[in-house]
């Protein structure tokens, strides 16, 4: 009898990142997903109790219809910004906290809650729940740790971008806009990034280095999600372009796009700083998104999906804080929280940026000093006007000029990979250790696997890549259980 009542046993495995909470319900016997469920962002640090209380709630409840509630035996969640450190560690005191007041709202009396760390339980998702090994996040940060019994023993690195990530995804964005920067003033090199993150960020296409050469735009130009650029010409993150689509720092331009700092928007009823966006919906950084779902900061989606209070990710696992989740966003970690492969088609790109592919544009441009400053005018103040954590999701353009040749791009790129191969050779990697590697920069079509692969090559390392942690909780909460060791992942 107790045989056949264990077949109906239930568990629940949660990954809980900075960007969104999954939930899943699986058979504690043979692990089969039996129901999904997402809600908003779950870093224990970050997120108010009471807040994250209600993320859990919502996302389990999703998951796990009420009649099978009882059912459930076990539950885990592997959180940002939870570790086992000491007993007193005040991210994995919230998490179980708000774990623990969720399920009881909904009515789930399991025997065994349990909380790790999302790296932890990102590690436990490779195939066979390893308990020993090493692990690799490059999302927004960058962090490598040692796995020991299922547990983290050493971290090394993520530090925040402030102290440290390198060669994670805000550092990329920071790299590509310094990159810009250098070109404008004379101290770098030509190099495409100057023209993709003057889109990004709502540079008005007069003041671009490569106007001259390769008109760009269209009638109007729109921004994606928070500001997201296109990189057909496309607004970026304070407004939208006039009729050639350039957009301006924090208002639409007129019919030439060159929207002034702190101009409203004219036929096109695209909105300044303050003001309500036109007929496109599109909004400025305090606005809320019209037709077309573009969010405020707060991420409040449109049509196609609600957003998250601190937004969802991309595809790539680049954070885009702002951006809202819906089936035309794309959805994932700035963190690790959320990865997926970014798209092979070089005009996709990973984290909400996207656009078609174009040819390369010519290496010197005919920038004269006038455009340079008025460059450097309008990219600064945009820069600055977001939280530094924004510029992960300016990543892309990288990885994307890089398929295009661009040196400066290709060179970015081969740093980081250098600067993400610090932290595995800190832990003192054994020849044909395991390397269980989370985050988008690292996935399947990532800007980076292939480059820090060739290096851990030589290392005899490899690199076991997993989506998130959602199947490694659900195999922790079936250990916990009691069941056998899980032979495969959790999808």
């Amino acid at each position: 009898m107790r045989d056949q009542a264990r077949d109906r046993d239930l568990v629940v495995g949660l990954d809980a990142g900075g960007t969104r909470t999954r939930a899943v319900l699986a058979s504690a016997v043979d692990g089969r997903v039996l129901g999904q469920g997402v809600a908003g962002p779950g870093n224990a640090l970050t997120v108010p109790v009471p807040l994250l209380t209600e993320h859990l709630a919502e996302a389990v409840a999703l998951a796990v219809p009420e009649p099978d509630r009882a059912r459930v035996v076990a539950v885990v969640g592997g959180f940002a910004g939870a570790a086992e450190t000491a007993p007193d560690e005040p991210g994995r005191l919230n998490a179980l906290a708000a774990l623990t007041d969720a399920l009881c709202r909904l009515g789930i009396a399991a025997d065994s809650v349990g909380v790790s760390s999302d790296i932890e339980a990102a590690f436990a998702s490779a195939p066979g729940a390893p308990a020993d090994g090493l692990a690799l996040v490059a999302g927004t940060g960058a962090v490598a740790m040692r796995i020991i019994d299922r547990r983290c023993a050493v971290t090394v690195g993520g530090d925040g971008w402030l102290l440290g990530d390198d060669g994670g995804g805000f550092w990329l964005g920071r790299s590509a806009v310094r990159a810009a920067l250098r070109m404008a003033d004379g101290r770098g090199g030509p190099t495409t990034l100057a023209d993709a993150v003057g889109r990004a960020l709502g540079v008005p296409i007069g003041a671009l280095p490569y106007a001259e050469d390769r008109p760009y735009g269209g009638m109007a130009g729109s921004a994606g999600p928070a500001g997201s650029a296109d990189l057909g010409g496309e607004g970026g993150l304070g407004g939208a372009g006039g009729r050639d689509g350039a957009g301006s720092l924090s208002g639409a331009g007129g019919s030439d796009g060159l929207g002034s700092p702190s101009g409203a928007g004219r036929r096109d009823g695209l909105g300044s700083p303050s003001g309500v966006g036109g007929r496109d919906g599109l909004r400025s950084p305090s606005g809320v998104g019209g037709q077309d779902g573009s969010g405020s900061p707060g991420g409040t989606g449109g049509p196609d999906g609600p957003g998250t209070p601190s937004g969802a990710g991309s595809r790539d696992g680049v954070e885009s804080p702002r951006s809202a989740s819906g089936p035309n966003h794309a959805a994932g970690p700035v963190s690790a929280d959320a990865p997926a492969p970014a798209s092979a088609s070089p005009s996709a790109s990973a984290s909400g940026v996207s656009g078609t592919a174009r040819e390369p544009l010519p290496a010197e441009p005919e920038w004269s000093p006038a455009r340079r400053a008025a460059y450097r005018m309008y990219l600064l103040p945009a820069v600055m006007a977001e939280p530094p954590i924004h510029l992960a999701r300016l990543a892309p353009l990288v990885a994307e000029a890089a398929r295009h040749q661009d040196a400066v791009a290709r060179a970015i790129l081969d740093e980081a990979a250098d600067h993400l191969l610090e932290p595995v050779r800190a832990l003192a990697p054994r020849k044909g250790e395991r390397i269980v590697a989370t985050g988008g920069l690292l996935g399947p079509e990532g800007p980076l696997t292939a480059l820090l692969s060739e290096r851990l090559k030589a290392l005899g390392l490899t690199l076991d890549w997993v989506a998130d942690g959602c199947g490694g909780a659900v195999a922790l909460a079936r250990l916990g259980h009691g069941g056998p060791p899980p032979s495969s992942r959790t999808t």
